[in-house]
């Protein structure tokens, strides 16, 4: 029995050290990568904190050392690179104490990579859908305002976006179609700032369209929105110029 014992202590102190020589090893690369990282050594760091996760993933820093690898990512503005290490996280590492912070810098890569309004819009529909599915998780989040803001910015570039398509419709005389993209902004982007703008050139869809009973009763309806947005006198110009047109058309 005794010797028994005495070959179960000398298994248990092998593997203890063997444990230990490998984990000191992963604690000097991940420290070295703390280090690298603060000095804003990021392409460095990176490969620190990339040979741990592949090695010492199963270790006590291996969420840390994926963190830190998306946060090198993102810190030398390699967004999409930074977006990929973060799920990683997310996904393999679901209940690390870093997650909220890496679903945050998801949607802030996102909308950092999000273009011009005038450009491909995928990216800024990807930081919406991403903003939203932050709200959703961390409804009491110290992010919220932030997170709140940036999801108007976002929309308002959309909006403008839908507008611009809009008035090239206009200039193609394709005015059924535009009116239909301005009412897109109606339905979708009615809490941004292209709304009056919007309302204002249906009425020109419909007033260079001849069609002067909707433009009517279109105008009609949002009279009072015209009034506030200081927009009335001139979509009743459009409705006069257009009624004018339509009268010589006809005479």
């Amino acid at each position: 029995m005794v010797k028994v014992l005495y070959i179960l202590l000398i298994l248990l102190f092998s593997c203890a050290s063997k444990s230990n020589s490998f984990e000191s090893p992963i604690n000097e690369k991940f420290n070295k990568g703390v280090e690298l990282f603060e000095r804003g050594k990021y392409l460095r760091a990176q490969d620190e904190f990339n040979s741990i996760v592949i090695r010492g993933s199963g270790t006590d820093l291996g969420d840390d050392a994926q963190f830190y690898l998306a946060e090198s990512y993102y810190y030398n503005k390699e967004y999409i690179l930074a977006i990929s290490e973060y799920e990683k996280l997310t996904r393999k590492m679901p209940y690390s104490p870093f997650v909220e912070e890496a679903k945050f810098k998801i949607c802030e890569s996102y909308k950092i990579e999000s273009p011009k309004y005038y450009h491909d819009q995928t990216y800024t529909n990807k930081s919406l859908d991403r903003y939203q599915e932050f709200l959703d998780d961390y409804p009491n989040s110290e992010y919220k305002s932030e997170v709140i803001a940036s999801m108007r910015t976002m929309r308002e570039k959309l909006s403008k976006k839908v507008f611009e398509t809009g008035v090239l419709y206009m200039k193609m005389d394709e005015f059924e179609s535009a009116r239909m993209v301005f009412e897109e902004i109606e339905n979708l982007y009615y809490d941004t700032k292209m709304i009056d703008q919007s309302r204002l050139w249906i009425v020109k869809a419909y007033a260079r369209d001849l069609d002067l009973k909707n433009a009517r009763k279109y105008f009609e309806k949002h009279s009072s929105k015209f009034k506030s947005s200081g927009l009335y006198i001139e979509a009743e110009n459009e409705i006069s110029r257009a009624s004018k047109r339509l009268k010589k058309k006809e005479s």
